[in-house]
C-alpha cells in the first residue's frame, strides 16, 4: 500500500543538520507512527513520503521553510533582567509562556536577557534518513481523533 492521505505510516529515522550533526533518531525506540495528511510531521517530510510504501528508504533534505520555519526576528527579544523577579536566569534555560511558546535564554547580561522564541530547529536544513516500516489504512477512530492509536502513536 502506498502512502497517501489518511494512511497510518510507521518509520524509523535519523535526523541530521546540514553539517551531519545528529539531531534526533528513533534508534532503540518503536518506529514513529503518524497519520499522513494530518500535519503531525514537518510539511517537507510529509510531501517526500507521499507515494512510498513499506520497505522503502529515503534521504529527504527538507529546507527550513518546509521544516520548522525560518528564524523570525520578532521572536528574538531583549528583556530587562528585572522582569524575571530576581530568579536566577542563565543561558540555555527554557520556559513556556501562557500562549504555549517555548522561549530559550540565549544570553544574560547585568541588565537584560536575550530570548529566542523560535523553534530550536528554525532556520535549519533538515536531513532525514527514513526507513518506512509499515503503511496501513487509518481506522475510523483514528480519523475521528486525528492521530494514530496503539504502537508508536497516542495512548488514551
Amino acid at each position: 500500500m502506498q502512502i497517501s492521505k489518511n494512511s497510518v505510516v510507521s518509520f524509523h529515522y535519523t535526523l541530521n543538520d546540514a553539517d551531519g550533526k545528529l539531531l534526533d533518531s528513533s534508534a532503540g525506540r518503536e518506529a514513529f507512527a503518524y497519520l499522513h495528511g494530518g500535519g503531525m510531521i514537518v510539511p517537507g517530510l510529509e510531501e517526500k513520503l507521499e507515494g512510498l510504501k513499506a520497505g522503502d528508504s529515503l534521504l529527504a533534505v527538507v529546507e527550513a521553510e518546509k521544516g520548522y520555519g525560518e528564524i523570525d526576528p520578532q521572536l528574538l527579544q531583549r528583556v530587562p533582567l528585572d522582569k524575571f523577579g530576581g530568579q536566577a536566569v542563565e543561558a540555555g534555560m527554557q520556559f513556556q509562556t501562557p500562549d504555549n511558546r517555548v522561549w530559550s535564554v540565549m544570553e544574560v547580561t547585568d541588565s537584560e536577557v536575550m530570548l529566542n522564541g523560535n523553534h530550536p530547529l528554525a532556520g535549519v536544513t533538515l536531513h532525514f534518513n527514513v526507513e518506512i516500516t509499515a503503511v496501513r489504512e487509518a481506522t475510523p477512530d483514528e480519523l475521528a481523533h486525528g492521530h494514530v492509536h496503539g504502537e508508536g502513536g497516542h495512548h488514551h
